[in-house]
């Protein structure tokens, strides 16, 4: 296994042999909480003001903090990400993350940090209103590029 060193101990690969090339991730999640709640979201009326655009913002700030959260990570230059929201009209909010970068490693990692950072940042700002929201299942739903190819999560 790489990613151990000759004592059986974690290190963090060496990925310096590797070429750069262009990868994309993108990771969803799943936040399930009353209706009256995803109202007041998608309304903008919750006390601590608009919950998607700070879950927007943090997202980003997850995405290109990653390596902080994750010990073995590699501090990546992403060239860009993006969270989108959607709803079921009902009680799901969805968050989806698109991470890219032309590196020696994928974006993985930053695009399921990405969903998770908002999530947690959409519970955060709506715990006042209910403390049993849900988040997932939060799941990698496709990546392009790297030595192990091309993934497509099957529905």
């Amino acid at each position: 296994m790489t990613h151990f060193n000759e004592q059986g101990r974690a290190r963090m690969v060496d990925v310096s042999g590797k070429e750069a090339t262009y990868r994309t991730a993108v990771a969803v999640t799943t936040v399930t909480m009353l209706p009256s709640t995803l109202a007041a979201v998608k309304q903008g009326t919750t006390r601590k003001g608009d919950v998607l655009a700070v879950a927007q913002i943090a997202g980003i700030q997850g995405a290109k903090r990653t390596s902080d959260w994750i010990p073995m990570c590699h501090p990546l230059p992403l060239t860009g990400v993006d969270i989108l929201f959607s709803d079921n009209g009902h009680d799901k909010l969805f968050i989806e993350a698109s991470v890219r970068t032309e590196g020696r490693t994928g974006v993985e990692m930053e695009a399921l940090t990405a969903v998770s950072a908002a999530a947690l940042t959409v519970y955060d700002m709506c715990k006042a209103l209910q403390k049993d929201i849900v988040i997932g299942p939060t799941e990698l739903k496709s990546k392009q590029g790297g030595k192990s190819g091309d993934y497509q999560r099957k529905e």
